[in-house]
């Protein structure tokens, strides 16, 4: 069984029963998909999760960014968006001095930061000042489809749950389609592996019993 696949200008709802979520534009009382995707009606909004396409920056996202470029008052920061998003440093845990930006981020570190806000001209505003931020030491970044994120984390967070239960792992997975992880080497490749399945079957159900299957679960 397959979650349902809508077209762009398909009618998902109406504002009697939900509200528009990301990937959905209202007419009147009217909701439309406003991509291609998978429609999700679960809870008060409906929404379309995109098949493919680049990360799409909103504020409140936790994502993993790493540092293109330091500025003498903030680093640049590629979060796998079409454009740099900026890191202040007003927004970071430390007293920095202008100037002194590298010594504290350097290019090329990765980070895990919080979206505060993507203005009309679509620049993004980025802060360190979260419980989760913080600078990334070791381990392995892997990249997927930003649209996989919900299937990696799962309903409550239960598929993120199998995967670091029976991998043994540490795991952070960013909005933005990277994820950090940190374990033993075999215990990382089939995490790695799992993660590959979960990307490329998204769009079955009964996936979480499946990979625990897998993993032996």
């Amino acid at each position: 069984m397959k979650r349902k696949i809508v077209l762009p200008g398909s009618v998902v709802g109406d504002m009697k029963s939900k509200k528009p979520g990301r990937g959905t534009f209202r007419e009147g009382d009217t909701i439309y998909a406003a991509q291609l995707g998978i429609l999700n009606d679960r809870g008060t909004y409906v929404s379309v999760i995109p098949l493919s396409g680049v990360y799409d920056p909103h504020a409140g996202d936790t994502v993993i960014g790493v540092v293109q470029e330091t500025l003498r008052n903030a680093w640049m920061v590629d979060i796998n968006a079409p454009y740099p998003a900026f890191l202040n440093v007003e927004n970071v845990p430390w007293r920095v001095e202008s100037g002194e930006t590298a010594k504290f981020i350097q290019v090329d570190d990765v980070i895990i930061v919080t979206i505060t806000g993507v203005d009309e001209s679509r620049s993004i505003d980025l802060s360190m000042k979260c419980r989760s931020c913080r600078k990334v030491e070791g381990g392995t970044i892997l990249d997927i489809q930003p649209s996989k994120v919900p299937r990696v984390i799962g309903k409550n967070s239960s598929m993120l749950s199998v995967l670091k239960q029976h991998t043994k792992c540490w795991m952070f997975v960013g909005q933005n389609g990277r994820i950090w992880i940190k374990g033993e080497e075999d215990n990382v490749n089939t995490l790695i592996n799992a993660i590959r399945i979960i990307e490329r079957e998204s769009h079955t159900v009964g996936l979480t019993q499946r990979i625990t299957k897998l993993l032996g679960g």
